[in-house]
């Protein structure tokens, strides 16, 4: 591997709109982990099974990751204006696809409804058992778990929600929330402290540059939409490097959720087909979101961006690329390893989330081991005479619409005020 080829670049090498393009991505990306890994929950413990995992992994990850966006564009707070703007930055209510809709009545009371929710059109089609497992079971104490991080006395109580009574009502829900001492504050469980004890909740990411053009916080008013491009190009690096924390986080989460409930081999068998699913359905997006073509030139520039090896900050990592020969490395000395996060899946034995995620810029590519120890793993891409065909994994998540979804430009946002 020459030195001279070694490629260190991630978010800080793109433009301000290639950023600004990204970001949503890597947020529509974050909730589709759950399209991933929730249809291999549902073999090994069916639908409840599969809720109860769901409810844990994120009670244990969005409090943490919520506060580091918090602190990270400067928006902290108590009331309902803090919580409205961390949801815009949650990769649970990625924009658009699930389309948060805002009013304030005061500090403490408020109201959001979804005109369009992506997560809820996967699930119709299964009936109302599923939807009600994700629309109620789901939904109750994990909103309550968010807005936790801004307020304990915060609560997310729904005004009506699916299943949809008539079929085709709208909004497809809409709730409450209220900040009143009175309430009691739901109890931290102790899959939500333990995420809160990881290395991906303190890591330390790039600092905002305040001297740029464009917006480096989000300490002004609620608005309606994000329009990300209003951001200065320091500040979306960051944002970047939090949204892939945040699907960190969660994966982390996951895990501790599949522990509980199998052992060590299964648990890991089970994560690992939720990362192959998201790692080879984000790298296509990537490559599409930012029109790169499908030669090994482009998938470099998609291995710096990809959530499974970024923030550089937490994930050690190398990618080297001469012009004819890419070479990866996954070290075993970063944060992520001492969390045991995802890149720990992947060895000389487990390459098949590498392999969606090459063959998601390009079907004809596969990895190879060059060298596997200690220190970490090293694989090179090479082009064969046929394509791979899709895998499971990938091709389950694609049956959720978030796979194709399209996002639109919807111009200047409107600050939301109190009314």
């Amino acid at each position: 591997m020459s030195t001279s080829a070694h490629l260190s670049r991630s978010f800080g090498a793109l433009s301000r709109a290639d950023l600004a393009t990204l970001v949503p991505e890597l947020l529509l990306c974050g909730q589709l982990i759950d399209r991933s890994g929730m249809a291999h929950l549902i073999v090994e413990f069916g639908r409840d099974g599969m809720a109860q995992v769901a409810i844990e992994e994120w009670q244990a990850s969005s409090p943490w990751y919520t506060m580091r966006m918090q602190k990270a564009l400067r928006y902290e707070g108590d009331d309902v204006v803090t919580i409205f703007k961390g949801l815009q930055l949650d990769i649970g209510a990625p924009p658009q696809f699930m389309d948060f809709r805002y009013r304030v009545d005061d500090p403490t009371h408020g109201e959001f409804w979804l005109d369009h929710c992506g997560a809820l059109m996967d699930v119709e089609p299964l009936g109302d058992e599923y939807v009600t497992a994700m629309c109620h079971d789901i939904e109750d104490p994990t909103f309550d778990a968010t807005a936790l991080a801004t307020n304990p006395h915060a609560q997310v109580r729904p005004i009506h929600r699916p299943p949809r009574r008539p079929a085709d009502r709208q909004p497809h829900c809409a709730w409450t929330v209220i900040i009143d001492d009175a309430h009691v504050p739901p109890t931290m469980q102790p899959h939500t402290e333990q995420i809160g004890r990881t290395a991906a909740y303190t890591v330390e990411l790039s600092a905002i540059d305040t001297t740029g053009d464009g917006n480096h916080d989000y300490s002004g008013p609620l608005l309606s939409d994000l329009r990300f491009q209003d951001f200065s190009r320091s500040a979306l690096v960051r944002i970047a490097e939090e949204v892939c924390l945040q699907q960190h986080l969660l994966a982390l989460g996951f895990l501790i959720a599949v522990r509980k409930r199998v052992d060590e081999d299964k648990a890991r068998e089970i994560t690992r087909k939720q990362l192959t699913g998201i790692a080879g359905v984000t790298a296509q997006r990537i490559r599409d979101a930012l029109g790169l073509p499908h030669d090994l030139e482009a998938l470099a520039t998609v291995l710096s961006l990809h959530p499974l090896l970024n923030p550089k900050q937490y994930v050690d990592n190398e990618i080297r690329f001469d012009g004819q020969c890419l070479q990866l490395r996954i070290g075993r000395r970063g944060l992520v390893d001492v969390d045991g996060g995802w890149p720990t899946l992947i060895d000389g034995d487990h390459l098949e989330a590498l392999q969606a995620l090459v063959r998601g810029v390009d079907p004809y590519f596969t990895v190879r081991v060059v060298g596997d120890d200690d220190s970490g793993l090293i694989v090179e891409v090479v082009a064969t005479d046929e394509p791979a065909p899709e895998c499971v994994e990938v091709a389950i998540t694609k049956v959720s619409t978030g796979a194709a979804f399209v996002f639109e430009d919807r111009g200047i946002p409107l600050p939301l005020y109190v009314i």
